[in-house]
C-alpha cells in the first residue's frame, strides 16, 4: 500500500447514517447535517459534490417515507432501503461501499455523537491522517449502569485478543484508500470498529462529548454487545490479530 499519498485539497465529503426506526429524530437529523454540509462547503474544506447517504435498515415506521421525500427534494441527500432488517452494521457497510466521495464519516442518526465534530476530522485528514477515530472524552450522559457494561465491554474485548479505540464507536472519518482497504476484507459477522483497526494508515482521534439521547432506544443494549464480542473473537484470532 502507498503510505506516503497526499490528502485531497479539498475533499468532497460522505456522511453515512444507518437508520432504523428513527422517524422521531429525522427531521432534526437532516436539519443539522444539511447544514453542516452547507458550512464546510462554504469553509472550502470540502466540495459541493459531499453528499448524505441515509441507510434504511428495514424500519417499521415512517422512517423510509421520511427519507426518500427528502431525498426527492434535495440532491444532497441518497436514501437507501435495505430489503429487511439486516443490522447496524451490514446497513452502515452497505451505505460506506454506495458512496464514491474522496472521505467519508458514519455516524448514527439520533447524533448522541455531536455532528459537529465532523470538521475537526476533515482537519485531520486535511493534515494527513486516513482514518479518525470519535473518541468519548467522558460518559456523563450515561446512567451508571451503562457506563459500567460499557468500559467493561472494552477491557473484556481486550482480554479476548481484539484490538479496539477506547470508548470509540462507530463514529468515524475514512480515506477513499482506507475505505477501498477495508472493503478487501469478507465477513460474514461485521465488526466494523474491530476491522478497521486492522486497515493500518496513519489514523488519529477527535476528542468529544457525547450527547444524551432524544428519542428512540438504543441499537447496541448489553446482549447485543455481548453478542458482538462472541462473534469478533474468533474474527482476530483466525486472522492472527492478536
Amino acid at each position: 500500500m502507498n503510505n506516503t499519498l497526499a490528502p485531497v485539497a479539498t475533499p468532497s465529503l460522505a456522511i453515512v447514517v444507518p437508520c432504523y426506526n428513527e422517524e422521531e429524530m429525522l427531521p432534526k437529523t437532516l436539519g443539522i447535517l444539511l447544514a453542516l454540509r452547507e458550512s464546510l462547503i462554504a469553509k472550502q474544506k470540502i466540495t459541493s459534490a459531499s453528499k448524505i447517504y441515509l441507510v434504511d435498515d428495514g424500519s417499521k415506521d415512517a422512517t423510509w417515507r421520511l427519507l426518500a421525500e427528502a431525498a426527492e427534494h434535495n440532491t444532497a441527500l441518497v436514501a437507501i432501503k435495505l430489503s429487511r432488517n439486516k443490522g447496524h452494521q451490514n446497513a452502515l457497510y452497505a451505505g460506506l461501499c454506495t458512496t464514491t466521495e474522496d472521505i467519508t464519516v458514519s455516524i448514527d442518526a439520533d447524533l448522541q455523537d455531536d455532528p459537529q465534530n465532523i470538521e475537526a476530522m476533515v482537519d485531520e485528514y486535511l493534515k494527513g491522517s486516513d482514518i479518525v477515530y470519535g473518541v468519548r472524552s467522558a460518559r456523563t450522559t450515561d446512567t451508571f449502569f451503562k457506563r459500567f457494561t460499557a468500559e467493561g465491554y472494552y477491557h473484556l474485548m481486550k482480554k479476548m485478543g481484539v484490538d479496539l479505540v477506547f470508548n470509540h464507536a462507530d463514529f468515524r472519518l475514512l480515506s477513499r484508500r482506507a475505505l477501498t482497504a477495508l472493503q478487501e476484507y469478507d465477513e460474514s459477522n461485521l465488526f466494523l470498529r474491530g476491522i478497521v483497526r486492522e486497515v493500518g494508515f496513519k489514523a488519529s482521534i477527535v476528542e468529544y462529548e457525547r450527547q444524551a439521547r432524544e428519542a428512540g432506544e438504543s441499537k447496541y443494549p448489553l446482549k447485543k454487545m455481548l453478542s458482538f464480542a462472541g462473534k469478533a473473537s474468533p474474527h482476530f484470532q483466525r486472522h492472527h490479530y492478536v
